[in-house]
């Protein structure tokens, strides 16, 4: 591992650690290289700000660890791993939610469950005729819908097992990935 990598997860770990027990807006630079042991040059070498760092963490732990999951059989897998995520940094992401960070998680669930769900689309539409907006859309709108019931699950204290929700999301989505491909591919013949 690069010293540069590996300076940027000593900054990620100590800013996740301090928003164990402080909130996001009351972290500075400072609290950040003081933890590190590195000084003020060397982070901003590395980041812009904080919410740069923050991006970086969200853009970097998880986003791999779904890759394996985006087709049909296992994309149940994949948001699970997702959920997972959230509940063992569960201070770093509600602190998250929490501040104006919260465009960061945005991000980095909607990106997550895009890959996911667009390599579902992907695999269901193989051999079909149907254009690359409408499989947008339609993963856009399944990726609004996980999102959204992400950040609510999370506003309400993550009390419901996330092999319930699972459960329940798969019910409503079974069968409807291809119902709305052969739908679309209708619409262009």
């Amino acid at each position: 591992m690069s010293n540069s990598l590996l300076t940027k997860n000593a900054l990620a770990r100590s800013l996740k650690d301090l928003m164990g027990h402080l909130p996001l807006n009351k972290i500075t630079v400072k609290h950040l290289v003081d933890d590190c042991g590195v000084n003020r040059q060397t982070f901003y070498y590395h980041f812009q700000d904080i919410f740069d760092l923050l991006g970086w963490i969200y853009r970097t732990e998880a986003v791999e660890s779904i890759a394996q999951y985006r087709s049909y059989s296992t994309w149940t897998d994949g948001f699970y791993r997702i959920f997972c995520y959230i509940e063992s940094n569960k201070a770093f992401c509600c602190n998250t939610l929490d501040s104006l960070g919260r465009t960061h998680l945005d991000a980095y669930l909607y990106e997550v469950t895009h890959d996911l769900v667009m390599g579902v689309i992907n695999e269901l539409a193989e051999g079909m005729n149907v254009g690359p907006a409408d499989k947008q859309f339609i993963a856009n709108f399944y990726t609004l819908a996980f999102t959204g019931l992400v950040i609510q699950w999370m506003q309400q204290g993550m009390k419901e097992q996330p092999k319930q929700i699972i459960g329940k999301l798969s019910v409503l989505i079974e069968g409807n990935f291809l119902k709305a491909l052969h739908e679309y591919e209708k619409e262009l013949s």
